[in-house]
């Protein structure tokens, strides 16, 4: 069993606080989109597109399925240096940025100067902040010292609520304060090792040393994703996902066996997890439960984990918070640091070379 002085062992950086305390930066976050005025109308968008890279895109993936149902406009990420064709003056351009020197997010801001998009920044700092001040482009500010991928309440929810002031959604104040309160009740669970309802805790011990496969299905598909980027950064460990019921088309297949030789020993080193909801379309429902049935003799383990609470956005949280713990205890299991992402850093070491 884990002690919080085997955490600090290996987590020198603190990780732990940024997730415990993520009630705090969803409170913070919203307070941040609550006090921003646009200065602009929302009369003349006909689609939303967000360009960014790693933890500050997947607001615009999480954005896109948590609102597909209600907002009239399509909401687009664009992970690339360029835009692509369709971005003009409809358009709102919404450059995401925590470190604000990302410098593919820096070459699609430029990209969008020229298309003459209705631009919005968000960044805690760095180029892009000099560059929207320089060019008079609105900037949602938020704080700095954070790694991209623990800043998602800054990076998700001012927006969310600047949804709301443009009059593209209604209000999600119930919803967000639902989300707070599960989010905080779970931090006192999730943060203690011994708890014995902890089950992002367990879950690590169910699948460290495996190559974890994550699946979802409708609107929980970036919170798979999610979940895959964080098992990647924080615990430095490969892993997949894919979503119902794209992967009944193609994916279901390499589950079948039908290879004999060595296959059982490969798939015996993959930990399956699908993230389920009450809110399931019922025929993938049952899709769901055939493909578990199908992967269960190969897998070292099939979990599926449900999602909590009332709201659809309180529900995707859920997910997302408890993906945080899991990646954040496999790194602990793994015996390295969360926060330091060294190849990363290498990369951007050797392009800042050419």
């Amino acid at each position: 069993m884990l002690k919080l002085d085997d955490i600090k062992k290996y987590d020198r950086s603190d990780m732990f606080s940024k997730i415990a305390n993520f009630h705090k930066q969803i409170r913070d976050a919203v307070s941040i989109g609550e006090k921003f005025n646009p200065r602009f109308s929302a009369k003349k968008i006909n689609k939303i597109v967000l360009t960014g890279l790693g933890g500050s895109a997947i607001a615009g993936d999480l954005l896109r399925s948590y609102l597909s149902d209600e907002i009239k406009v399509p909401i687009i990420v664009n992970r690339d240096y360029f835009l692509p064709k369709f971005v003009d003056d409809k358009t709102l351009l919404i450059v995401s940025s925590y470190s604000g020197n990302t410098e593919e997010t820096i070459s699609a801001y430029k990209d969008g100067v020229k298309k003459k998009s209705n631009i919005l920044c968000i960044t805690s700092n760095g180029e892009i902040e000099k560059m929207a001040l320089k060019k008079k482009h609105p900037v949602i500010k938020i704080p700095s010292g954070y790694p991209p991928r623990a800043a998602l309440g800054y990076s998700f929810f001012p927006l969310l609520v600047l949804f709301s002031k443009l009059g593209l959604i209604k209000s999600k104040k119930r919803e967000i304060n639902e989300t707070i309160n599960l989010v905080e009740e779970k931090s006192k669970i999730y943060s203690n090792p011994e708890h014995e309802e902890n089950i992002a805790y367990k879950i690590a011990l169910r699948v460290v040393g495996s190559l974890p496969f994550i699946y979802a299905c409708g609107k929980f598909d970036a919170v798979a994703m999610r979940w895959v980027c964080q098992i990647e950064e924080n615990a430095k460990m490969l892993a997949h996902f894919n979503v119902f019921p794209e992967m009944n088309h193609n994916e279901i297949v390499g589950w079948s066996g039908e290879v004999g030789g060595s296959f059982k020993e490969i798939t015996s080193k993959i930990s399956v997890i699908i993230l389920r909801d009450d809110g399931e379309y019922e025929r993938v429902k049952y899709r769901i439960e055939i493909t578990d049935e199908l992967m269960r003799p190969y897998a070292s383990e099939v979990l599926n984990i449900f999602s909590e609470g009332k709201s659809l956005l309180a529900r995707m949280f859920s997910q997302i918070y408890l993906g945080d713990w899991v990646s954040f205890y496999l790194a602990i299991l793994n015996n390295v640091d969360p926060t330091p992402v060294k190849p990363i850093e290498y990369l951007k070491s050797e392009l800042a070379k050419l």
